[in-house]
């Protein structure tokens, strides 16, 4: 069991066994249990059994352990479509939309409401059931040349140096 873990953290609690949950998958550095208050039927949530309230925080070994979860979690659901969603938490609150139907909350405003890394695999059996999300209101584009996206490219890849 990790020793980076918070008694303030509810999800750290769940890691301990102090707070019980309904346990569907758990490896040596995640868990996966079932979200006491879904959106569809076999709505679950997987969090690294680390303390960590950005990915940036999260060791690489918790990280990479948690993808091969969610593709299991997506499997055990029996959903053939289903949204997954990744909520983390930093200081500046803003969004950041990394996928269609997945997206990476950051911040109180943003609908983060536990500050520990937690991804959720919500089940989508039907249009009305599950994440109701439409790319007119959901997903607000905004126009750009193709200078900005040189800039921004620049400077993101500035950043990974």
């Amino acid at each position: 069991m990790s020793s980076h873990l918070e008694d303030s953290c509810i999800f750290c609690e769940i890691v301990k066994g102090t707070v019980p949950s309904f346990k569907i998958l758990e490896t040596e550095h995640s868990l996966a249990f079932l979200d006491i208050h879904p959106v569809s039927e076999g709505h679950t949530l997987i969090i690294p059994k680390y303390h960590a309230e950005k990915i940036l925080d999260l060791p690489d070994e918790y990280l990479s352990d948690i993808g091969p979860l969610l593709k299991k979690v997506a499997v055990a659901t029996g959903a053939e479509q289903f949204n997954v969603l990744q909520v983390i938490f930093v200081r500046n609150n803003y969004v950041i939309l990394i996928k269609l139907l997945s997206f990476q909350n950051n911040g109180e405003l943003a609908f983060q409401h536990v500050r520990h890394v937690h991804f959720h695999v919500v089940p989508k059996p039907s249009a009305t059931e599950g994440m109701v999300i439409t790319l007119e209101d959901n997903w607000p584009v905004r126009s750009v040349n193709r200078e900005e996206l040189v800039k921004t490219a620049e400077k993101m890849k500035a950043r990974l140096e």
